[in-house]
């Protein structure tokens, strides 16, 4: 079955502990927490005082992603407030292997995000230094986007190239994720769902994060 990550963007501010023991209880495996500066998205999300404080209350692993410039700048920072995983964007790293070394040197995994645009063939000289690809299925920057088909296609591309270099990769999934498309993500190879909108927007969160986990 499928990893699932209900990302706190979806979620109600005024209430993140309460949204936070939702995901204590549900099926869930995971935190996706998006981090935004206004500069390489153009939205701002998350500091690092409130990711210290869900931290407090998650009880499953923090899978913390920067959409951020310079994302190397904080690497230690995040691991001090909990981060389990820290991805960076491809198209933020100007030294990709030095950060994803620097990331694994603080006990963390290491991810890579790449946009819509990115080919994923860009990380074959790395995908063994990868514990997780974050492909982005929506533009990064703001939730609630429609999901872009040609994902399906860029999962099976990468599964190849994880598969034929014998590494032991992730593929998470990060925008317009549904109970319509998660089989057919899961068939292509993906690994991990995230769900923002579809789960804390849903009548019973707990039973739309049961149905994911079907998938």
């Amino acid at each position: 079955m499928p990893i699932i990550a209900p990302s706190l963007l979806a979620a109600d501010f005024a209430n993140l502990q309460r949204d936070c023991e939702m995901i204590n209880q549900s099926e869930a495996d995971w935190f996706h927490i998006d981090v935004m500066d206004g500069v390489f998205v153009p939205n701002i999300s998350f500091g690092m005082p409130v990711i210290d404080a869900i931290n407090r209350h998650a009880k499953k692993t923090l899978d913390v992603h920067l959409m951020i410039v310079q994302p190397e700048r904080y690497i230690s920072d995040f691991k001090k407030i909990g981060a389990d995983i820290l991805t960076v964007h491809y198209e933020a790293s100007t030294h990709l292997h030095r950060t994803l070394q620097a990331i694994k040197a603080e006990g963390m995994k290491a991810g890579v995000a790449l946009n819509p645009h990115t080919p994923v063939s860009l990380l074959k000289d790395v995908i063994q230094d990868i514990d997780l690809v974050c492909m982005m299925s929506v533009n990064p920057g703001f939730g609630g986007q429609k999901f872009i088909e040609k994902t399906y296609d860029k999962v099976k591309e990468l599964k190849q190239i994880i598969t034929d270099a014998g590494a032991s990769t992730l593929i998470e999934i990060d925008g317009g994720v549904t109970s319509a498309n998660a089989a057919q993500l899961v068939e292509a190879g993906a690994d991990v769902l995230v769900a923002g909108s579809f789960v804390f927007k849903s009548e019973n969160p707990i039973e739309t994060i049961a149905g994911l986990k079907k998938a």
